[in-house]
């Protein structure tokens, strides 16, 4: 039968060829591990556990939902990669688990998305382009990855014999990864001009600043996968139908877990560490005025264009040629909106959390009262 090496992973243990306990139909060139995925399902798995409390404690699902859903999808990846373990001529079960394996990190990139646009709102003066076409534009792109990739791996998985199915596979898979990388490249561009103007105007609060790298280290951390993944696309298809010495990226299994697993672990955990809920308001109206310390509820982004224009033209070049923008910068008013009396997250003295007391979260982000 054509044999799939896309998810054949070999330990490095193990040499070049089948164990002599691998069955012969089996869907694997090696004795899949059965540790390894269960004790990274059980690390991805604790990791959505933090996430849904600290969205819960600081009421940002709105924001970070999607890290809950593709660690949802990422760990049953793994679980079902360790039962695949024990089943290896199961294709159903093989099917799955390189599904959710792969469906996973794009997921959890949809709520960078969705933090830059919480950024910007919270920087209106700042923002490079409508703060909710960010939202709306990266989910859109999100969401064409994600199906781009999802189809790209069930066919490729299910090829069997079918040569040509298993290509079309695995140029999807590439596309997906291709736009995937792309729109990783944009957001940190869009971030860094974000960061860039905070810093021409004389203050980036330690907050956006904070924020600003973890979008950076993130980002990096999905490109990197990326990378990786378009590598092992090109070594497969350099081998295809192999079943013995099948390249160092296609033969040993710490591949996998290096450079697919490993960015996705350090992302999720990053994100737990420095959780933007911390740093944001929950509230996309809430905003901070150009003194770098004030915060106002605003009315929220207000973009005189229509729907499909600021869809079409996010960045708003017509405004910018014909020198007149779109939007109303009502943060010019400052006189109009309220004053947050609950503190401010550029001075660490206001929170998201229901539960903290404000005299204990009035700690400024360097650790001083």
């Amino acid at each position: 039968m054509f044999f799939n090496p896309l998810f054949s992973i070999q330990s490095s243990n193990q040499g070049d060829i089948m164990g002599p306990n691998t069955p012969e139909d089996s869907l694997y060139l090696y004795n899949p591990s059965h540790i390894l995925p269960a004790v990274f399902a059980a690390l991805v798995g604790i990791s959505l556990l933090l996430h849904i409390y600290q969205n819960t404690r600081y009421r940002f699902w709105r924001v970070t939902f999607f890290i809950c859903w593709g660690g949802t999808l990422f760990t049953a990846g793994w679980i079902l990669r360790c039962i695949s373990s024990y089943h290896p001529s199961n294709k159903d079960i093989f099917i799955a688990q390189t599904f959710m394996i792969y469906v996973g990190p794009p997921v959890y990139s949809a709520a960078a998305y969705n933090i830059v646009g919480r950024l910007m709102h919270y920087v209106p003066m700042h923002a490079v382009l409508n703060p909710n076409r960010v939202l709306t534009f990266f989910v859109y792109v999100g969401a064409a990855v994600e199906g781009i990739t999802a189809a790209g791996a069930a066919k490729n998985a299910a090829a069997g014999n079918d040569l040509s199915e298993y290509k079309t596979g695995g140029a999807l898979i590439a596309a997906g990864l291709v736009l995937q990388a792309v729109a990783e490249l944009v957001v940190v561009a869009i971030v860094a001009a974000v960061h860039r103007r905070c810093a021409r105007a004389g203050r980036v609060p330690p907050n956006v600043r904070m924020v600003c790298f973890t979008l950076y280290g993130t980002s990096t951390l999905v490109l990197l996968r990326c990378i990786c993944r378009a590598i092992e696309a090109f070594d497969m298809f350099g081998n295809l139908g192999c079943r013995e010495n099948c390249g160092p990226i296609l033969g040993n299994e710490w591949f996998l877990y290096a450079f697919e697993l490993g960015p996705m672990l350090v992302f999720t955990y990053w994100m737990n560490m420095l959780h933007p809920g911390r740093y944001l308001p929950s509230q996309k109206e809430r905003y901070l005025c150009p003194d770098g310390c004030t915060e106002r509820l605003g009315p929220g982004w207000l973009d005189r264009r229509s729907s499909w224009e600021t869809f079409v033209d996010p960045f708003d070049f017509k405004g910018m040629l014909s020198g007149v923008d779109s939007h109303d910068k009502y943060w010019l008013r400052p006189e109009e909106w309220l004053i947050c009396e609950d503190g401010s997250f550029a001075k660490g003295s206001a929170s998201n959390a229901r539960s903290v007391p404000q005299e204990k979260e009035n700690i400024s982000l360097n650790g001083e009262v």
